[in-house]
C-alpha cells in the first residue's frame, strides 16, 4: 500500500473505495454466477472450488499463451466443466445438493492445488486496465480510480442478467423451473436440464471470477489465493434476495470490508490489523444473522431451492 500520509483520513476512505471496486469484482461474478443457478432451483456449495480452479487455469493459460483474456475464458471453461459434473450428480435420484456442493469444494480446490503447482513461480500477463485518475497527482487517487475491464463487464453484466430474468424466455424457464417442479413438468420444460444448463451457466461466471484473482488483483497464482470468496458469495446472494442488480451493491459492500485493513494501514494504523482483516467475515455472518429474522428470512428465494424447503 502506498503511504497515504499526505491525505489523512481522506485516503482511508479512498481506498476503501478503492478496494472495493477491485476486490468486489470476483464476489460479483461469483454471486451473478450462483444467483443463476438457484434460480433453477439448485444450490452449488461448490463455488469455493470452482474459483480456486478458475484462478489456476486461466494463470496457467496466460503464462503458456501470454494472453491474459484467453485465460479468461479458459477459466470460465473450466468453472463450467465443474459445474456440469455438479448438475449431472444432482440429477441422480436421492442426492443432495448440498453434499455435493461441499464435496465438490474439497475436489475442485484440490485438483487446482496440484494441477497448479507448476505456475506458482512463473509470471503471467495481467489483464489491463482503465487508469481513470490519471489526472489526479496523488498515487493513492491514481490507484483507486484504476477500473478492471472486468469490473466493469460485471456490472454490465448485473443489469443485463436482471432485465433477462424479468422479460426473456429463458429467464421465464429459469425462474419457473427454480419456482416449481411441477408447474415446469406441467409446461413441457425438462427440469434436471434446464437446472444444469443454470448451473454450468453459473460455474462459467464464477470460474471468470476465479481469474481475476490470478491475472490482476492480486494478480499472482499461489495456494491461499481465494480466502473463502466462494463460501462468502452464497451468503451474498441470499442477502441480495436472488437479484442480480443488488449483487453488485452488495459485492461493492463486501469489498470494501475487504479492503478495510489495508486501507487504515495507510495512515499508520497497524494494530488489531487481523482483526480488521476479518471483517468480511463478520459483515457475512451479520447479514446471515439479518437474513434470518422472521421478517426477511428467506424473501424472495426460489420455491425449489433445499435452502427453503
Amino acid at each position: 500500500m502506498t503511504d497515504g500520509g499526505d491525505l489523512g483520513w481522506w485516503g482511508v476512505l479512498i481506498a476503501v473505495m478503492g478496494g472495493a471496486i477491485r476486490v468486489s469484482t470476483p464476489y460479483l461474478f461469483v454471486s451473478l454466477g450462483e444467483t443463476l443457478t438457484e434460480k433453477g432451483g439448485r444450490v452449488n456449495l461448490g463455488l469455493e472450488g470452482i474459483l480456486v480452479m478458475g484462478a489456476m487455469s486461466g494463470y496457467g493459460t496466460a503464462v503458456v499463451t501470454g494472453e491474459p483474456w484467453l485465460g479468461v475464458i479458459v477459466a470460465g471453461c473450466a468453472g463450467s466443466a465443474l459445474a456440469l459434473l455438479h448438475g449431472l450428480i444432482c440429477n441422480l435420484t436421492r442426492v443432495n445438493d448440498i453434499a455435493v456442493g461441499i464435496s465438490l469444494f474439497i475436489f475442485g480446490t484440490g485438483l487446482a492445488f496440484f494441477l497448479g503447482k507448476p505456475f506458482i513461480n512463473p509470471s503471467a500477463p495481467r489483464l489491463p486496465h482503465l487508469e481513470l485518475g490519471a489526472w489526479s497527482s496523488y498515487p493513492q487517487v491514481r490507484s483507486a480510480l484504476e477500473i478492471n475491464a472486468l469490473f466493469i463487464i460485471g456490472v454490465v453484466l448485473a443489469f443485463v442478467l436482471a432485465w433477462g430474468l424479468k422479460n426473456m424466455k429463458w429467464g421465464l424457464i429459469l425462474r419457473t423451473v427454480g419456482d416449481s417442479t411441477e408447474a415446469a413438468t406441467a409446461l413441457g420444460y425438462n427440469v434436471n436440464w434446464v437446472r444444469t444448463m443454470g448451473t454450468v451457466a453459473g460455474g462459467f461466471l464464477s470460474g471468470v471470477g476465479g481469474s481475476f484473482l490470478s491475472l490482476y488483483y492480486p494478480g499472482t497464482w499461489n495456494e491461499g489465493l481465494s480466502s473463502g470468496q466462494g463460501l462468502m458469495a452464497v451468503a451474498l446472494v441470499i442477502f441480495a434476495r436472488w437479484n442480480p442488480i443488488y449483487c453488485f451493491y452488495v459485492s461493492l459492500l463486501f469489498g470494501g470490508a475487504t479492503a478495510l485493513g489495508p486501507a487504515l494501514q495507510t495512515v499508520g494504523i497497524t494494530s488489531n490489523y487481523y482483526l480488521y482483516g476479518a471483517a468480511p467475515y463478520f459483515l457475512t455472518l451479520g447479514l446471515l444473522i439479518y437474513s434470518s429474522s422472521t421478517k426477511h428470512s428467506l424473501a424472495g428465494a426460489p420455491g425449489e431451492v433445499s435452502i427453503s424447503r
